[in-house]
């Protein structure tokens, strides 16, 4: 059909060598999450893209609903990554939403640690992985990724202060193929080096507009408050609490408490 996103994003060719090695396209799922879950419990090649125009029932970090009109870009991705990678499949999925903006727009964007892609202080993109374990290998970990493309959050009130869209931003219809097919290659490149042992942490380290702010961390029930001094080669968080004390943070929840200038590189 004419609006199919993947044939325009298969108009210039697809050379990846794992992301995209299987592409399924629907008009409606409840969750990309779920489809790519089912997937994985058939045997699903690595690399699978399930990709839709609408979802009914998407959600995002924390079990959130994430709004999910047509329009925007709305994909989950299936890795068997080994043991030692797993740590890192948020870091490249969040690297490569944000190579793909830069490359495909004149926009900048920057990443809110630990993985939400955010442009001009509002949430443009939300990442959520969710994987399993057997014993001391990896099943699977499945990428969830949904970019706001044509969105207007101002109809939404509970997320119209704090949402953008490509299209908001640029002040023009960025074509979703093209930022399909970028996104895949970008996505592909980066595991495929994690693969050969390159760490993706300092490129990411350079988008996270956390580092050098007053900061409070939600994680589990504890909130954890103090200045985001920096990352570990991990992409853990080091907060320096207001005892001196240094905490390592493996994910949470982060709220901005100053405007305080983030230190030079």
């Amino acid at each position: 059909m004419a609006d199919n996103i993947v044939s325009e994003a298969l108009k210039e060719g697809l050379y990846t060598r794992v992301v995209g090695r299987r592409i399924l396209y629907y008009e409606k799922l409840p969750s990309t999450m779920d489809r790519a879950a089912e997937e994985v419990r058939h045997g699903t090649l690595e690399g699978t893209v399930v990709l839709c125009r609408q979802q009914t029932a998407g959600r995002g970090r924390f079990q959130r609903p994430w709004v999910s009109s047509v329009g925007n870009l709305l994909l989950s991705v299936v890795f068997y990554p080994r043991l030692q990678a797993l740590s890192y499949i948020s870091i490249i999925s969040a690297l490569a939403v944000v190579r793909t903006i830069e490359r495909e727009t004149d926009l900048n964007p920057v990443i809110k640690w630990p993985n939400d892609v955010m442009v001009k202080g509002k949430k443009v993109c939300g990442l959520l992985v969710e994987n399993a374990l057997e014993g001391d290998s990896v099943s699977h970990a499945i990428v969830g990724i949904g970019l706001n493309v044509a969105l207007d959050p101002g109809p939404i009130p509970e997320i119209a202060a704090i949402a953008t869209s490509l299209d908001m931003e640029t002040g023009r219809k960025v074509n979703v193929g093209r930022l399909l097919r970028r996104l895949l290659h970008e996505l592909d490149g980066l595991y495929v080096a994690l693969g050969e042992g390159q760490s993706p942490v300092e490129e990411w380290r350079g988008y996270l507009e956390t580092l050098g702010r007053r900061v409070a961390v939600q994680w589990g029930e504890d909130v954890v408050t103090g200045h985001a001094e920096g990352v570990d080669e991990m992409g853990h968080l080091l907060l320096r609490r207001d005892d001196g004390t240094l905490a390592t943070l493996p994910a949470g929840e982060v709220t901005f408490q100053t405007k305080a200038q983030r230190p030079a590189n």
